[in-house]
């Protein structure tokens, strides 16, 4: 089941979170409505990318540790696979003409499904208007302002909290137990119920034995790896960076990227500029986390500087490295705090909080599909930068009329259509190569 969300797990977190809930919730019908967007919210406060740790998170609720351990591993495999392979051909044959084409009739299909994401998870997060109000504001403070996700975080959080310890029911979750289909599953009709399971119950030791596990998985190969080949080595340099980036990057897969891009080219010098899109264009084109970009930017790395090794050796291995040490941590975050998390389900702060801080995810995503649209429809933008302001607005003159219309006929086949991702997807890719073989892109 797991392999099948991450296969169709296209269009970065926001269609990988709509694909995991459409199949969890409304179709397996495992967990309810009000427990996915708990969870939701604490894997959106973790430094790391938020799909996957949901999808660790979930398992664990469900069957446990192992349980957590296959449903994370599950929904990274397709990703590797498909990045693994695009890196090689990336690498050895570079910029393909039909290649191109196909990504270019991928990104058009992939807005549409982005923007669906958006109506999906809003529409169940956002009960109401201060839900819907706590959303906007989240979306004209980082698009407009630039104000960074981590800040609009703490403070959804604060407004939810206080909301929610004030007992208000504007603050509190739906899907909870005689909740109509409105507000989606209920937990008392799903198949986990609504008593917390004897395996989530935290202690001490539980989370002591979790953490000591989990880091000596994630550290140890690294220490071993330093040790051999020392911190200047493009791996030491790759297991460091990548194992410091775990940490610090919180907001989820697209603040990771927006980091990673910075420092993997402007002071690595691991890619040059331009290429970084080419990776991102990869991975938000092929199932499984948007996060994997990361291995390719690992595999270049290694490929361009492989210390003795054959280049295609070295770049998988400097590939399947940066996947190690950027995954192994999530687990190290569900294991150690998500029974804790789970606990506190009832508790009418943290659920304010934690509800505040979805809207506010939504007003996030709204503005990444809005950025996407920029990127995908026009070849130029520019910062504007004003009276406080500090936006990226599109450079009229490069608008692209073909991507334009592939994404409007996309948009019109899911909204009202209501055609399948997986169908739209191989519609418009085909396209994209019937108009390179015209001429016409």
């Amino acid at each position: 089941m797991w392999l099948r969300v991450a296969a169709l797990s296209f269009g970065g977190p926001a269609g990988q979170i709509a694909v995991m809930h459409r199949i969890i919730v409304d179709e397996k019908r495992w967990i309810g409505e009000a427990r996915f967007l708990h969870a939701l919210s604490y894997c959106t406060l973790l430094p790391g990318p938020e799909a996957q740790q949901l999808a660790v998170y979930i398992g664990w609720l469900m069957h446990r540790t192992l349980g957590g351990v296959v449903a994370g591993t599950l929904f990274v495999i397709p990703g590797v696979i498909a990045i693994m392979t695009l890196s090689y051909i990336y690498a050895g044959w570079g910029q393909v003409g039909v290649i191109a084409a196909l990504f270019f009739g991928l990104k058009a299909a992939v807005l549409a499904i982005v923007l669906q994401a958006v109506f999906r998870v809003g529409s169940r997060a956002l009960k109401n208007r201060v839900m819907v109000g706590i959303a906007a504001a989240a979306f004209v403070a980082i698009f407009f302002f630039d104000i960074p996700f981590p800040v609009i975080v703490v403070l959804a959080g604060l407004i939810g909290y206080f909301g929610g310890r004030s007992g208000s029911p504007l603050f509190q979750g739906g899907g909870g137990h005689g909740s109509g289909n409105n507000k989606g599953l209920a937990e008392a009709d799903s198949l986990l119920g609504e008593v917390l399971p004897d395996h989530a119950a935290p202690t001490v030791g539980k989370a002591l034995r979790a953490a000591l596990v989990w880091l000596l998985l994630w550290l140890v190969p690294v220490a071993v790896l330093l040790a051999t080949l020392g911190t200047a080595s493009t791996f030491g340099q790759i297991a460091i960076f990548f194992s410091e980036m775990a940490v610090v990057t919180f907001g989820g897969a697209y603040a990771v990227l927006a980091y990673v891009a910075q420092q993997a080219v402007e002071h690595y010098g691991w890619l040059r500029p331009g290429e970084m899109l080419d990776g991102l264009g990869m991975a938000e084109t092929t199932p499984g986390p948007l996060i994997m970009v990361t291995q390719f930017v690992g595999f270049m790395a290694a490929y361009r500087d492989p210390g003795g090794l054959h280049p295609m050796l070295a770049g998988t291995l400097g590939g399947l490295l940066t996947t190690w040490v950027t995954f192994t941590p999530c687990f190290l975050w569900i294991f150690l705090g998500a029974p804790f998390i789970e606990v506190l389900r009832g508790n009418k702060a943290l659920s304010g909080a934690l509800t505040a801080i979805t809207a506010a995810v939504v007003g996030v995503i709204l503005n990444l599909a809005v950025w996407f649209a920029l990127h995908t429809w026009f070849h130029e933008a520019h910062r504007i930068r004003a009276a406080g302001l500090s936006f990226d607005a599109p450079v009229l003159s490069s608008l692209d009329p073909w991507a334009l219309a592939l994404s409007a006929a996309a948009m019109l086949a899911i909204f009202r259509f209501k055609v399948g991702m997986i169908p739209t997807l191989l519609a418009c890719s085909a396209v994209g190569i019937v108009l390179h073989l015209l001429g016409v892109t």
